[in-house]
């Protein structure tokens, strides 16, 4: 993992960059709403190519810039990927906004060029927060002979990885791996850095002074949170006093709030999705608590805190991206723009800025391969990656190099973690820097502070 070059790395025991931003995040007026399984495209059934061939046996760099797109709108045979994401569902949160990026990613790319001249096509399945959904989603993308799936998101990987590795389709560019496989499987090239933002979320409460912490967490993710934030608060000589599981389906969270209240903790760690911070948030307000909560980037949002201003007031949201404002990310809004996209939704979040940059991500590698494109020659060319350059989106990633430091984290390619703040009624960036989270993940040291580089 390589962070952007504009900002350097400072020492080894407090790995923090600097990414430049230009702008303070502003009012985000959020409303959730449904979507079905679709796809975000015409109905064209070509075929992405043939299986021979391959892109080639060297290790290989891939940069957003290696290819300028030309201004017209592409042509021929379409690239064809799967976007698998919670849309509509009664028993875990959704993420419309992350399909709404997906669309708005297909229509700006085809208008600008295309990927090498060729147009995107990008099918997006509704795996509905079940795992036999899942499954179905990844069959759908097997049967249509999908290049890969791009930015997707899904509580169930374990029900889709299995799929795509007899298929060898590669699951590319994930914000959020949330299952075992994800993390370990050779064809998972996640690129944003779950779990790194929840130790990196424990990490900024021992540094702001907080002495004493509970964690919740949602059902199912425990095991990808739980030992790194025991890592980041033993970094700190500390320990977390209670990890408590909130279920994914949003109800009445009275019971849950007072238990994760229970010691009166001085900080309260957050790790679950927008829709259960709206359900969470009632309980939060009459309890009079004065802990601060640490919460995650799109879901600990201005939507989730509407009516709790006062509540929410001085939380801090920990993250993988930057703010969407920020130079990084101009395309993006450009792009959410061009689309006409609904701008009542959140697209300052791990679900949508992840799918933005997994779909980059993906044409970036695409726009560096010679001969036919398909499952096999993209999985193949993910794998000899040494430099993924998205452009600041995410640091600069080699996917040959897996990681080490933790068991059953080898896939977690992308390490960084940024903050953000809830004040008056706003989130607003904490800070401008993204933070490496390596050595705080691994319990060997603390999150840098942004001591002057070596030289």
């Amino acid at each position: 993992m390589r962070l952007p070059d504009r900002s350097p790395i400072g020492r080894r025991s407090a790995i923090l960059v600097l990414i430049a931003a230009m702008a303070v995040l502003t009012a985000l007026a959020l409303s959730a709403c449904g979507g079905g399984s679709s796809s975000s495209s015409s109905e064209s059934t070509a075929s992405a190519g043939s299986d021979e061939s391959s892109a080639g046996g060297e290790e290989t760099a891939a940069s957003s810039e290696s290819s300028a797109a030309p201004e017209e709108a592409a042509k021929g045979e379409p690239i064809k990927a799967i976007f698998i994401n919670p849309i509509q569902s009664q028993d875990t949160p959704t993420y419309p906004n992350a399909t709404e990026a997906t669309i708005a990613f297909e229509k700006w790319t085809n208008a600008h060029g295309g990927i090498n001249g060729r147009p995107i096509k990008i099918t997006v399945c509704d795996e509905r927060g079940e795992p036999t959904q899942a499954a179905a989603c990844a069959r759908q993308g097997v049967e249509e002979g999908v290049v890969a799936a791009i930015g997707s998101f899904s509580f169930f990987g374990d029900n889709i990885v299995p799929i795509f590795e007899k298929a060898e389709v590669a699951l590319f560019g994930g914000c959020c791996a949330e299952s075992a496989s994800e993390l370990e499987s050779k064809i998972s090239f996640p690129l944003g850095s779950q779990p790194a933002y929840g130790a990196a979320a424990v990490a900024k409460a021992y540094e702001e002074g907080c002495e004493t912490m509970n964690a919740v967490i949602v059902e199912g993710a425990e095991a990808v949170f739980e030992p790194v934030m025991e890592n980041a608060a033993k970094a700190y000589g500390k320990s977390i006093n209670k990890f408590i599981t909130i279920p994914a389906a949003a109800k009445d969270e009275s019971a849950v709030v007072a238990e994760a209240l229970s010691g009166n903790p001085e900080c309260v760690a957050t790790i679950f999705g927008e829709s259960l911070y709206k359900a969470w948030m009632g309980a939060w307000a009459q309890s009079g608590t004065e802990a601060v909560m640490y919460g995650a980037q799109g879901n600990l949002n201005e939507q989730s805190l509407e009516g709790f201003e006062e509540a929410g007031e001085g939380s801090i949201i920990a993250g993988v991206y930057t703010d969407w404002k920020t130079p990084a990310w101009d395309e993006y809004r450009e792009a959410l723009e061009f689309s006409e996209a609904d701008m009542s939704l959140d697209y300052g979040s791990l679900a949508a800025q992840g799918a933005w940059s997994g779909d980059v991500g993906f044409k970036v590698i695409v726009e560096g391969m010679k001969g036919p494109i398909t499952n096999k020659t993209f999985l193949e060319a993910a794998s000899k990656t040494t430099e993924l350059d998205t452009g600041g989106l995410v640091p600069t990633l080699n996917l040959t190099e897996e990681w080490n430091g933790v068991k059953g984290f080898s896939r977690l390619f992308n390490r960084a973690a940024s903050f953000a703040k809830y004040e008056n009624g706003e989130v607003v960036p904490y800070s401008e820097d993204l933070y490496d989270a390596t050595e705080l993940m691994e319990g060997k040291g603390k999150l840098g502070k942004g001591e002057a580089p070596e030289s």
